[in-house]
């Protein structure tokens, strides 16, 4: 028996014995370890190179510190790196590494908050002084000091009102507002390495020494609390890995994302704009809108194919509607009002209670059902303008947004269908990776559990009779109803949750919707909110972003541009022009008096998927140089043989 400290008997008495706690490891084998022994030290009594790779462990499915003293029998496991959860436990260290970093080279800055966020953290400081580019180099060289000095992070508790003036004394008067919000009885954690003390729940690794691998990216604003009426602070985004080459790729793709930007190629191949006078709102430009209409109506052609009926609803519906739907409890910050002859409105932030208005025009019976109804509409809310994004956050969108009004017996077969749909649309706009996570009852909802257990139970079943690979999000979904999320990863392997189905049992009932069973009887119809896109503005800003502009040939503005060397083939090029028009093909010329090579250097910057050269050569063989926007060159070719060459890649969606 190893003895710590004298604190274990010579001769261990039976008391003793009866006090060691048993704690069992994953592989189910256990253990009796001293009341009071540390994490690390069990790891420590099973393997010292388990001990040396140790960053946090598990209790009871709680993480916790290496430091956690064990007094009782637990289910325990230590977390290395190798585990899942390692990532975000470097990435919450490394954001306190980074605040301590701050604190000594900037001692008037206040910390506020630092958690950890996708792919990194942030940390927001109060500072008059406005941090630079250069500033950023200096933290990250502090923080890499800090790390060689491979200090302790030591984990201390402290009463609630004790924490308020700790913190106070310290000149953090953001850290002790955050604390007073905390209930009374509550004890809280405080994490100190070296000369830096913060407030955490953590857990935190043992050591600066174990935080490596990290680059501090860029800086912004960010208002206190989130409230733009609340003071402006600065946030410093940063991101940790495990290893060099993982950061290497992460920059590399962060590199890449930003000359990606849907707002840079948006200018560029002049698609749209947006302006202060209209924030949150788009003004698309010819080419820009060209592109939304194809994929509207590549849409509208699939939903018709799925037996969908096209609806359009009212923009503005009275606020007694938005009540009794219970959007206005949930919703009404984020609704665009008005008023006029004492009735107050609202601009619809989403379509569903709309559509449920032309379901009850006139009865239905079961023999009516499922019912499917589709609408191209165009919603408004009022998101803050510091969280507006190009087109991934916007005021004013259109949803792809539909409504099935079904029994209970059709939601399997429908949402079934609706997935196979789903699918379909997401392989034609070429994105063939797609992520699931079913989202459960909030706790602010309505309805009754009955109702939600069967919206549930119902959506496991249509996922597993798919045999489809999902996760659970206990408490995210919808206030009215359980829903499944469907999620991209696109080309730079981000991801993008787009598609949704929602199982509703309550909103049809609150808004008076009913139809005739085979009995005679009236019933609720259950309604199933779906989308494929979502917004179709955010889409197009995901599309843009993936393809890098050079969009797939079906859904290029300009298909084929047409060129000519001298004014001599301008006939000629008409003659073509007229001709792939009338096949369908979208085409534009230049006849410009400018040298070829400027002519095609400039359209192969708009990203045009085909360029026609067309000089002396091809007006007397009757036909057309092709050249590809890689740059490929096809050689000549008659018309129609061009013709077939896109009409292929239209047809593939390649």
């Amino acid at each position: 028996m190893v003895v710590v400290g004298g604190s274990i008997p010579l001769v261990p008495t039976k008391q003793f014995f009866e006090t060691m706690p048993v704690i069992t490891l994953p592989d189910a084998t256990q253990r009796t370890v001293a009341s009071n022994t540390t994490a690390y030290q069990v790891a420590e009594q099973i393997n010292s190179s388990l001990a040396k790779a140790a960053i946090a462990a598990e209790v009871d499915g709680r993480l916790v510190d290496l430091s956690y003293r064990i007094d009782k029998a637990i289910r325990f496991r230590i977390v290395t790196v190798r585990d899942p959860e390692a990532l975000a436990i470097i990435r919450h260290s490394t954001a306190h590494l980074l605040a301590h970093a701050v604190k000594q080279l900037f001692p008037t800055a206040q910390v506020t908050v630092g958690p950890v966020i996708e792919n990194g953290f942030y940390y927001d400081f109060a500072l008059s002084h406005a941090f630079t580019p250069e500033d950023l180099l200096k933290i990250e060289k502090r923080m890499h000091e800090l790390v060689k000095q491979d200090i302790p992070i030591q984990r201390s508790t402290m009463l609630r009102e004790e924490a308020i003036q700790f913190f106070r004394n310290l000149g953090e008067e953001y850290k002790a507002e955050i604390i007073t919000a905390i209930p009374k009885e509550e004890v809280l954690s405080l994490y100190r390495e070296g000369d830096f003390i913060d407030l955490c729940r953590g857990p935190h690794v043992p050591s600066t020494g174990k935080l490596k691998v990290f680059k501090l990216t860029h800086v912004a604003g960010a208002y206190w609390r989130g409230d733009a009426k609340n003071e402006m602070l600065q946030r410093i985004y940063g991101t940790a890995w495990l290893t060099e080459a993982d950061l290497k790729d992460y920059l590399y793709r962060l590199e890449e994302a930003e000359k990606r930007d849907h707002r840079k190629l948006a200018k560029q191949l002049d698609l749209f704009h947006i302006q202060e006078e209209a924030p949150g709102m788009v003004f698309w430009h010819p080419h820009g809108w060209t592109l939304y209409q194809i994929i509207e109506n590549h849409i509208r052609s699939c939903l018709q194919s799925a037996d969908y009926q096209e609806i359009r609803t009212p923009q503005l519906l009275a606020r007694q509607l938005w009540e009794k739907s219970g959007h206005w409890d949930k919703f009404f910050k984020e609704m665009f009002t008005t008023a006029t002859e004492n009735t107050e409105f609202a601009i619809k932030p989403m379509n569903c209670p709309g559509h449920i208005q032309i379901f009850n025009q006139g009865i239905k019976s079961y023999r009516d059902l499922p019912l499917r109804f589709a609408e191209f509409g165009s919603c408004h809310r009022n998101e803050p303008s510091g969280a507006l994004h190009g087109l991934m956050r916007v005021r004013g969108f259109v949803q792809d947004d539909a409504h099935i009004f079904c029994t209970e017996d059709q939601i399997q077969s429908e949402v079934a269908a609706f997935i196979d749909l789903l699918y379909g649309v997401y392989s034609d706009f070429g994105f063939n990776e797609v992520i699931l996570k079913l989202a459960t009852r909030p706790v602010a909802r309505v309805g009754s559990d009955a109702s939600w257990d069967k919206a549930e139970r119902a959506l496991i079943q249509a996922l597993d009779t798919k045999k489809l690979k999902w996760k659970l999000s206990p408490g995210e979904g919808a206030f009215y109803g359980p829903k499944i999320e469907f999620s991209l990863k696109d080309c730079l392997g981000r991801i993008w949750q787009c598609g949704t189905v929602q199982v509703d049992f309550s909103m049809p009932d609150r808004l008076g919707a009913e139809y005739i069973n085979e009995q005679g009887e009236r019933k609720t119809p259950v309604m199933l909110h779906r989308a494929i896109l979502g917004s179709i503005e955010r889409f197009i800003g995901i599309l843009i972003e993936h393809y890098a502009g050079h969009f797939p040939v079906w859904l290029a503005p300009i298909q084929v541009i047409i060129m000519t060397i001298t004014d001599k083939q301008h006939d000629y090029a008409y003659e073509v022009a007229q001709e792939l028009e009338c096949l369908g093909l979208r085409v534009k010329l230049d006849l410009r008096n400018e040298k070829i090579g400027f002519k095609i250097r400039e359209h192969s910057l708009q990203k045009l998927p085909y360029q026609l050269v067309i000089g002396a050569k091809e007006v007397e063989t009757k036909q057309v140089a092709v050249r590809r926007q890689a740059g490929d060159d096809l050689g000549s070719m008659s018309v129609p043989m061009f013709y077939q060459k896109v009409r292929q890649a239209i047809v593939s969606k390649s």
